[in-house]
């Protein structure tokens, strides 16, 4: 199986590099990106916004041959939704890595404070206690000496759809942050944050506690999480 990776802000396909190892082992073919803007730390991000991300991905989708499973972390999960509506003939599973689908008229994050047309990382004192979980000063310090600025139009972008084939596809989300049972709990319940999930037909759960960057905390059981979900 081909699979494409897609990181979440402020990351490029290098963040994947100790995820990806269980899935060559199985003999899949890995596809971790760099989008648009996410090159390097001066790479130009005037003008790059969430339809840019998204028409990446369906580029590398039209340029393999045969179906493909994407994986999106974070606001990477938004990104393979719009991939998966554009394409969802050619999509056998969407992987949502601590994230989940973003539904017509969403925006992935308008809080983020950006400085001009980026969005660096904030300081650590900007996120909940829940995403930093088992990232530990070295993980901490490495991570932001990789952070490169997200284009601010992707994070405050609103999400366009038009195909409800988009349902059909199967997805996997890997519950990191949140337990599983919570998530399905507000399926459950109508919760308007998973309004969009609740629509899809076919949606399996894996439980992976950690924070909300599992490729740097647990990035042997991320590979193996992608992988039981792929081979499902």
């Amino acid at each position: 199986m081909d699979i494409i990776l897609v990181p979440g802000f402020w990351l490029d396909a290098s963040s994947w590099s100790e995820v990806t190892p269980p899935l060559v082992a199985a003999r899949h073919r890995v596809h971790p990106l760099t989008l648009p803007g996410l090159e390097s730390v001066d790479a130009p991000r005037e003008g790059i916004g969430l339809r840019d991300h998204i028409d990446a991905v369906i580029a590398a989708v039209d340029g393999i041959d045969g179906p493909v499973v994407l994986v999106g972390h974070s606001g990477g999960g938004a990104i393979i939704h719009g991939a998966v509506d554009a394409r969802p003939e050619r999509v056998a599973r969407a992987v949502y890595v601590d994230s989940g689908p973003l539904a017509e008229g969403g925006v992935i994050n308008d809080e983020l404070p950006a400085e001009g047309d980026e969005i660096p990382l904030p300081p650590w004192d900007g996120f909940d206690d829940a995403d930093l979980v088992d990232l530990d000063n070295e993980l901490r310090a490495a991570f932001r000496a990789r952070a490169i600025p997200q284009p601010r139009g992707v994070a405050y972008d609103k999400q366009h759809l038009t195909d409800e084939r988009r349902f059909d596809v199967p997805a996997t989300v890997i519950a990191c942050e949140f337990p599983s049972s919570v998530l399905t709990d507000w399926v459950e319940s109508g919760h308007p944050y998973v309004a969009e999930l609740a629509r899809i037909h076919d949606v399996g759960y894996v439980d992976l506690p950690t924070g909300h960057w599992p490729q740097f905390t647990k990035p042997a059981e991320l590979g193996a999480a992608i992988l039981a979900a792929v081979e499902r």
